[in-house]
This record gives C-alpha cells, sequence and structure tokens, in this order.
C-alpha cells in the first residue's frame, strides 16, 4: 500500500509538474513574441523618433469607449518612444445628437452642414467644449501630456467662407470656412514642451467670423504647415477600396498621381479624406494614411509593424 500511495504520489508530483513546466513555456512563448513585436518595431522607431505626426481623430474611434481609450493610450505610447503627435478632430455625430436635444434642425449639401449663427454655436461649444475636453481628458489620466485648443486660438487655423458648386451653380452653406492660412506657432510650442496638442475644427475669418471647417482638411494643412512625416486619417472603412462596392479589394500603396487620377470616381464620404492625403503629400508631408479607427491600435499596427495596414498615399517618384 505505502509503495503503491508513494507511487501516486509521485505520478501526481509528476503529473503537477509537468503543468507547471507547459504553463511556463506558454508563459515564456508569449514573452518571446513581445520581444520579437518590440524588435520588429525598433527600425521604426529610430526612423520616426522626434518626427511630428499629425493624426485625424474621427468616425467610432471617437464614440466607442474602449476605443476612444486605447486611443488615447496610443497617443502616450507614441509619446514616450519619442514621436510627436498632434490630434486634430471634428464630432458630426456629436454636433448632431446635440442639435436634436435643442431640437434644431440640420440640413446638409455637398456632405457639409449648412451652419447657420446658431448652429454654429453649437458647433463651437460641441467641438472645443465637450469632445476636445473629453479627448484631452483620456489622454490626461496617463500623465499631464495634452493641451486641448481650438482652431481659432492664436489664429492656428484662418478660414473664408466656402463656396462649393452642386449641379454647375454655387450653393450657400452659411458659416462653413475653406482653411486660407495656418499659423503653427503655438502647436510648435505645445510640441517644444513636450506636450500633446489636440486641436478642435474651427477657424476665423478675417472679419472676426467663426467658421466650421472640415477636419480631414484641417488635419492635411496642420501637416504641411508643421512639416510632419506622417498624416493619419481615422475613419470607419479599411482604407480605400479599388473598386467599391463591386469589389473589395483594398489598394495598401499609391502615388500622388494615381490617387488624382481616382478622386472624381470615389464616393462622397472619401473624397475629402483622400484630398486631404493629396494635399498632405503634395505640401511636403512624406506619408499619408487612411486607416480603420475601429480596429483596436490602429495607430501603432501602422507605424510599429512591417506590414502596415490601411491605405497610404506617397508623393511621385517616393519609394515605399
Amino acid at each position: 500500500m505505502t509503495d503503491k500511495t508513494g507511487a501516486g504520489v509521485a505520478r501526481t508530483d509528476t503529473s503537477h509538474g509537468a503543468a507547471f513546466a507547459g504553463a511556463a513555456t506558454g508563459e515564456r512563448a508569449a514573452a518571446l513574441a513581445k520581444a520579437a513585436t518590440l524588435i520588429e518595431a525598433l527600425p521604426w522607431l529610430a526612423r520616426f523618433h522626434g518626427q511630428t505626426i499629425v493624426i485625424k481623430y474621427g468616425g467610432h474611434a471617437m464614440t466607442e469607449e474602449s476605443l476612444r481609450r486605447g486611443f488615447a493610450q496610443d497617443l502616450v505610447f507614441l509619446r514616450y518612444a519619442g514621436l510627436r503627435p498632434v490630434v486634430v478632430h471634428g464630432g458630426g455625430p456629436q454636433i448632431s445628437a446635440h442639435l436634436d436635444r435643442l431640437g434644431i434642425q440640420s440640413t446638409f449639401t455637398s456632405g457639409l452642414r449648412v451652419t447657420t449663427p446658431e448652429i454654429m454655436q453649437v458647433v463651437r461649444m460641441v467641438l472645443t467644449g465637450q469632445v476636445n475636453r473629453d479627448v484631452v481628458g483620456l489622454v490626461n489620466e496617463h500623465g499631464p501630456w495634452a493641451v486641448g485648443m481650438s482652431g481659432e486660438d492664436a489664429n492656428l487655423f484662418t478660414a473664408r467662407r466656402a463656396q462649393p458648386e452642386v449641379a454647375g451653380r454655387t450653393v450657400d452653406i452659411g458659416l462653413v470656412g475653406d482653411i486660407t492660412g495656418v499659423e503653427p506657432g503655438a502647436v510648435q510650442s505645445l510640441l517644444g514642451d513636450g506636450r500633446i496638442p489636440v486641436i478642435s475644427s474651427v477657424a476665423r475669418g478675417t472679419g472676426g467670423e467663426i467658421y466650421n471647417v472640415n477636419a480631414d482638411t484641417a488635419a492635411a494643412s496642420l501637416a504641411v504647415a508643421l512639416g510632419a512625416a506622417k498624416l493619419v486619417v481615422l475613419t470607419d472603412v479599411a482604407g480605400l477600396y479599388a473598386d467599391w462596392p463591386a469589389s473589395d479589394e483594398l489598394i495598401s500603396l499609391l502615388t500622388a498621381a494615381e490617387l488624382e487620377d481616382l478622386l472624381p470616381a470615389l464616393t462622397a464620404g472619401m473624397v475629402p479624406k483622400m484630398t486631404a492625403c493629396l494635399h498632405a503629400v503634395r505640401g511636403g508631408v512624406r506619408r499619408a494614411h487612411v486607416l480603420d479607427g475601429r480596429l483596436p491600435r490602429a495607430l501603432l499596427l501602422e507605424i510599429f509593424t512591417d506590414e502596415g495596414i490601411g491605405t497610404m498615399v506617397i508623393p511621385d517618384g517616393a519609394k515605399p
């Protein structure tokens, strides 16, 4: 009995030992995988250390809680890694929700909100007083990093009244502006102080008017003015499709000239995003990307992995 019991105990101990060994092996494999990821990121860390990256923040990444918190973490990671992130945001869904609560109806023409003075007050309040503060607050849970700004501050963005054409005629869409100038000094000061600027897409007119401006365009204009290494546009699609909706084939890389040829055939929602990418690379930004903001860690996957994700636009004649 003693021998059998002892043998049984021995077998039990061996089983536990094997289980512990298996667990240790699994933990070691997981640790090695993490180390491999860090090593893969090394050349990209070296390449972008000290470089400015302008991120247009929008889509589901702004409204889904886990994605919002993940985006804030990604920004702090970029800053600790030696990059200089700048965030430009809109807030269309939040504006629409607030107008609904106030019982104010809004209409759209050419994909742009018709912005009356009454609506502009709401736009200004929501973008600068609500959305901007929410982003800043989430980032600053990780330390004193983010500083909120409006495009009005220090005349960062100057705009004139937009005059879009629909069916061959100019239409009035109210206090919607086209950016005519960027004064990046305040943003550069914040970057020099190690901060993460978070900027709402509102601009001043030369006569003191306040305009609602497209956040994609604002981000691209700022990227050019800052001499950024990258413009990243977060949206709710995986990137630019070759022949949507007939095909879900994604275009991973294209030059500025190739994009310019494609623009007339793009869907209305993609036109401002891809036009922003074109403006950025034609203005000296080395890379412009459209990424799916619904994908957790989309920003880090693009910047720090060999494969990358989404669609990348490069200047004509540049190497990928």
